[in-house]
């Protein structure tokens, strides 16, 4: 029996934000978040039959969605959330301004952790507030939080939130329970809300488990607000669908009403249904592809290390993105990025826009059939080769 994932995707000509930016030409694009594979059957079945339906007008969000939440989160992180704290809306981009609008000023201080997603900085400049950059330490390969930095700029009185990429994108990291009772630690003693982005919580690799900051303490979760969405883990960034949990009833409300200003408080028709056939029937599928993905993981890092031994792969704890160090080739992550779109039509992430201290590094997303993943990586070997790399 063939692996659902070996199969190859048509997805030029359908207007994909990864493919079609690129129409005529012969790429291979391995940069943006989403993946090259068909969703589970359920899911599929649950979209197909709402599109015969043929009405696609307003719709409510039914109970079944809440309870797909709670009892997900529970089941898989024994993170026990009650109905009445979620918030849904499109997506955690969105839930992520909501929330700095709801419980931040202009002005206000937010730390985040570079090399960290991207938007992340666009989300507090637009809301007026400031990014406080508590940069991650990296040795011997391994990415770990500068806990002594993180106490200092917690401690500025002008400080009021740490913006927590958990588990961590680009890096791979997912946090342990030990790392995150010290951030919970240092924001408790300084007053600093957690905003905690666990969008890639479906997507952690054994022996690694995801931790719910949250999750930690009763005490805890009343300081901490938790953005969450099938997108990742079951590729549904399209249908534009998350949910933020927020036990604290007065920063629910203020956070409630920015959804509101910003009008992205409703779903479109297909993403309930999406996500409660995620939630309720493809655990199977999820770990099916995370098996796949540990697969292409296993496979770059030993093509690597074998024939382009200058790059390396970090390790990969958490999320399908690769973060590969080019520091040993002379050129930079941008110079490197942009040999292989010249000269070999791959398409990959610049380090540098995570932020400067990801300036050594691409990231090459694994969402991809074995057979994609292998003709990019001979182009690169070709490439390199040609370039005495």
């Amino acid at each position: 029996m063939s692996n659902p994932f070996d199969q190859e995707i048509i997805k030029s000509g359908t207007n994909s934000s990864k493919w079609d930016n690129y129409k005529g030409e012969d790429v291979i694009p391995l940069w943006i978040a989403d993946m090259d594979f068909r969703v589970s059957p359920a899911i599929q079945n649950a979209v197909e039959k709402m599109a015969k339906l043929g009405v696609y007008g307003y719709s409510t969000v039914p109970d079944e969605y809440f309870k797909a939440i709670t009892n997900w989160l529970n089941k898989r992180y024994y993170f026990k959330v009650k109905t009445e704290w979620i918030l849904y809306t499109t997506g955690v981009l969105p839930a992520l301004s909501a929330i700095i609008r709801g419980l931040l000023n202009p002005g206000d201080g937010i730390i985040i952790q570079e090399p960290v997603y991207n938007y992340f900085r666009s989300s507090i400049r637009n809301q007026g507030c400031r990014i406080i950059n508590n940069a991650l330490s990296f040795s011997s390969g391994r990415y770990e939080i500068d806990f002594d930095d993180l106490e200092h700029k917690a401690a500025d009185n002008d400080t009021k939130a740490l913006l927590l990429c958990n588990p961590h994108n680009p890096v791979g990291r997912a946090w342990t329970q030990d790392e995150l009772s010290r951030v919970a630690d240092i924001c408790q003693r300084h007053n600093i809300i957690i905003i905690s982005d666990e969008i890639h919580s479906d997507l952690v690799y054994e022996p690694k488990k995801h931790i719910p900051v949250a999750g930690l303490s009763s005490l805890i979760s009343q300081m901490v607000v938790t953005c969450y969405s099938p997108s990742k883990g079951f590729n549904l960034a399209g249908l534009q669908v998350a949910n933020i949990i927020c036990e604290n009833p007065e920063w629910r409300m203020k956070i409630d009403k920015a959804i509101n200003i910003h009008e992205t408080c409703d779903l479109n028709a297909f993403a309930a249904d999406a996500l409660i056939a995620a939630y309720n029937e493809s655990e199977d599928w999820l770990e099916l592809l995370k098996s796949y993905v540990q697969q292409n993981y296993k496979f770059i890092t030993e093509f690597f290390s074998s024939q382009l031994p200058l790059l390396t792969v970090i390790p990969l704890e958490a999320t399908y993105l690769a973060w590969v160090d080019c520091s040993r080739t002379g050129y930079s992550g941008d110079e490197f990025a942009d040999l292989l779109e010249d000269k070999a039509g791959i398409i990959v992430n610049k380090g540098s826009i995570f932020g400067g201290v990801g300036n050594n590094f691409i990231r090459i997303n694994l969402a991809c059939n074995i057979s994609q993943l292998r003709r990019a990586l001979n182009r690169i070997k070709h490439v390199c080769k040609m370039n005495g790399i």
